[in-house]
């Protein structure tokens, strides 16, 4: 069992660590920038090393601080969280080769999925369905794009191999504007990811967002949690997640669940990790892996009732898995809510200090958060600041239990996105269950 945890992130991920570590009776260590110093974590771990100056580059993207903290507090492994460094291949290689443990998938693993065209051919190969698309890196032959287009059918999207968070991507609506569109996304690529290689897939018109939870133990099993929608985005964003997703057909349902769970065996996957799928018209279409603990993951876990980060330090304690996939039994419906530092109306950040701070609370609500009262919200960071997570017996009394929570919930000091999250739980067409990745767009006349 790991008897220390280096809790590699900030905010409310890092206390979610931090608890599922201390019911693990794991030691923690927390590393902060230097403006960090009051998080809630680094007050309640273990021992604390401030790792540098506020900006990322200088503490918590700074692998050899992270290393050096490793080394003089004992710890014996490091959990990533999310963003920053949790999907960075060179990061758990080097951790795995400074003799400590990298609490999620191997590096080779993590620089596969990392790898878009590289990621869709290894789920092609293990009968995950995929986008129609080019099969592989676009050339700069033209008579070659052209072909590959017209074999897709336009409209078709170029998106950069090693692009993310909605970066990289230029949709071309026909054969006059393919090869710029192709060109500018290749510079755009190089620039801003050091990888120009682009590949083109078939647009979808108003597909959903829905994702697959995985668990997998790197000894040959794996398992699935389900499914969760997260259609509701802004600038591909998400904003508001539910579990399961509504309205899918079962049969679907369970092909891509048992497709999910023979490529994690096949690729000898370690840890949590989720597969995302676009969906349309009764059909899956597998767009990326992140091979990380995500941040809605809560709503997978209550209706589940498995605790998946502490899953993710059992198995990289070397452990099997808890579960079989008979043993999971799914219950109810369950939201959550993205709770922002960011003004609900213009979107900009609202960094600040927070003068009074109340959770809701009651019957199936949770809230995963790090603010407190007195707390300054720093402006060198994502704005997320909690979430506001329900569960119901179905989705009508999640979603009522969430309308309860976010009208109890006060935050005073600085602006938050409650009142769109207020205005999203009462909406109609959101209240029906499955609208498509551009409602909210729409919505908001984005």
């Amino acid at each position: 069992m790991l008897d220390k945890v280096l809790i590699a992130n900030r905010g409310e991920i890092a206390l979610r660590i931090l608890r599922a570590c201390k019911e693990l009776d794991i030691k923690t260590v927390a590393v902060h920038s230097k403006v960090d110093a009051a998080l809630k974590h680094v007050k309640l771990a273990d021992e604390a090393v401030c790792i540098g100056p506020n900006p990322s580059p200088q503490s918590y993207l700074n692998v050899p601080a992270l290393i050096s903290a490793m080394e003089i507090t004992g710890a014996s492994g490091v959990h990533p969280g999310y963003g920053f460094l949790a999907e960075n291949a060179d990061f758990a290689e080097q951790v795995e080769k400074s003799g400590f443990v990298f609490i999620g998938p191997t590096a080779d693993v993590i620089r596969i999925m990392g790898d878009k065209v590289a990621a869709i051919k290894t789920m092609k190969a293990a009968g995950v369905p995929t986008v129609p698309g080019s099969d592989g890196p676009l050339s700069s032959d033209t008579a070659t794009l052209h072909a590959t287009a017209m074999r897709i059918g336009y409209p078709v999207i170029i998106k950069a191999a090693a692009g993310g968070g909605g970066r990289g991507m230029r949709v071309v609506e026909d054969q006059e504007s393919l090869v710029n569109a192709v060109s500018i996304t290749k510079t755009e690529a190089a620039a801003a990811f050091g990888d120009g290689t682009v590949y083109m897939e078939k647009f979808l018109q108003n597909p959903r967002h829905v994702e697959v939870q995985i668990l997998a133990d790197g000894q040959g099993h794996a398992i699935h949690l389900g499914d969760r929608d997260c259609s509701l985005q802004r600038r591909h964003q998400k904003v508001l997640e539910e579990a399961p997703a509504p309205g899918i057909p079962e049969d679907a349902r369970q092909a891509v669940f048992e497709s999910c769970v023979t490529a994690c065996i096949q690729i000898n996957y370690r840890g949590a990790g989720t597969f995302e799928f676009l969906y349309e018209d009764g059909h899956f279409y597998f767009i990326e892996m992140n091979t990380r603990v995500q941040v809605e993951h809560p709503v997978s876990e209550m209706i589940t009732g498995v605790d998946i980060v502490k899953e993710q330090l059992l198995i990289a304690s070397g452990r099997a898995l808890s579960f079989k996939q008979e043993d999971i039994i799914f219950r109810g419906h369950s939201f959550e809510c993205r709770i922002n530092a960011e003004d609900p109306v213009t979107f900009m950040p609202q960094p600040g200090t927070i003068n009074a701070y109340h959770a809701p609370g009651g019957n199936g609500i949770r809230v995963d958060s790090h603010i407190y009262n007195g707390y300054t919200v720093p402006p060198n960071y994502d704005s997320l600041i909690g979430k506001v997570i329900t569960y119901g017996h179905d989705r009508e009394a999640a979603l009522s239990r969430m309308r309860i929570a976010l009208d109890e919930m006060v935050i005073d000091g600085i602006k938050t996105n409650i009142p769109l999250h207020e205005d999203l739980v009462r909406d109609e067409a959101f209240k029906n269950g499955g609208v498509n990745i551009h409602y909210l767009e729409k919505k908001l006349g984005l």
